[in-house]
């Protein structure tokens, strides 16, 4: 399904006491950016017990249960998780997911409130939540009979959201102050091929590794670790972090003349996250046009075409992700810039001999 309009989960705890109040919600979603847990917490919020149902290991029977003979006559007792006495939360998690069977099994529940001759008691809510078809998830399609009878949300990342979640969770301190600099690496679009990628969960399950270790942690477990639970380039820019971190070694000090880029092999990941770290003071700095160049910032774009210089003698890789175009082939950088960068590129490079 394809969102119109998307929320982030600081939203969802307002919007669900107005929906799911009423009516059966789902919610769409990426895998990993808690859409879960805001299930939980928000039936928590109300004094509900949620009872979860995960679609993908559930039979027909797990829902309907199995029949008995009262009075002579067949009957289906529910499952003990479903028929409960008191109002719940009942979220049914990996919705669409689920078998054609089961999501006909679920029909009731949904559309009825009920399972046989049980119906769920008032006040009771019922949620459910899948992942998209874009996500490279197991994702089924839903009747549009079903469809038509639930309250679409669709929910996206927000750093903002998770570093607050996280301060109040003793989310180790690298995780949030990485994320706090790159919030643009909290979710990335899951890849085609099994490899991992980076979304709330996955940074959670590093904070714990990250935790778990604790101060003996060398630099080539963080490297297991790091490329463990994160998309690959997110991976290699948090172990450069940590090397900044753990030697007080920056862009600043760079940028300012007190230290030059690392050129030791083994610090190719600190390389390529001080790289990142210079084209977004770049994207900072410099004005898109180029008459609103002060004197002041005219003599910074002279070290600037400088460090660039400085940083291909290294790599010629690490420094074009510098100076890349975006994801649809523009310029990220002011075109003035690149075209002075292009000039004046040989009489730097002779400069230095």
């Amino acid at each position: 399904m394809q969102a119109a309009v998307t929320v982030t989960p600081a939203r969802i705890p307002e919007l669900l006491l107005g929906l799911a109040t009423v009516r059966p919600v789902f919610i769409w979603g990426a895998p990993g950016i808690g859409k879960s847990s805001l299930v939980r917490k928000f039936a928590d919020s109300l004094g509900l017990e949620c009872v979860s149902l995960l679609g993908t290991q559930l039979a027909p029977e797990d829902l309907i249960g199995v029949p008995q003979i009262r009075d002579g006559r067949s009957v289906f007792c529910p499952p003990e998780a479903i028929a409960r006495d008191e109002p719940y939360c009942l979220f049914l998690d990996e919705l669409n997911a689920a078998s054609p069977d089961v999501q006909k099994a679920f029909y009731s529940l949904i559309l009825d409130r009920r399972i046989g001759s049980y119906e769920l008691p008032a006040g009771s809510l019922v949620i459910g939540a899948g992942n998209r078809a874009t996500d490279n998830a197991l994702a089924r399609p839903i009747a549009s009979a079903l469809v038509n009878r639930l309250t679409h949300v669709h929910l996206q990342a927000s750093a903002q959201d998770w570093l607050v979640w996280a301060g109040e969770h003793g989310i180790h301190p690298w995780v949030t102050d990485y994320l706090t600099d790159r919030p643009d690496h909290l979710w990335s679009q899951p890849p085609k091929t099994e490899e991992p990628f980076s979304t709330p969960r996955s940074w959670h399950m590093l904070s714990d590794a990250l935790h778990s270790f604790g101060a003996e942690l060398d630099e080539e477990t963080l490297k297991v670790v790091a490329h463990g639970t994160l998309t690959p380039a997110h991976a290699v820019s948090f172990c450069g972090y940590v090397k900044i971190v753990r030697h007080t070694f920056g862009i600043e000090a760079i940028l300012k003349g007190d230290a030059t880029w690392p050129a030791r092999l083994q610090d190719r990941d600190l390389l390529y996250y001080l790289a990142e770290a210079f084209r977004g003071r770049l994207l900072k700095e410099l004005p898109a046009r180029k008459e609103h160049v002060s004197p002041a910032l005219r003599q910074d774009t002279h070290r600037f075409k400088s460090l660039l210089v400085q940083l291909a003698e290294i790599s010629v890789e690490v420094a074009q992700t510098v100076i890349a175009d975006d994801a649809d082939g523009l310029p990220v950088l002011p075109g003035w810039f690149l075209i002075e960068a292009a000039r004046d590129m040989p009489r730097l490079v002779e400069a230095r001999r």
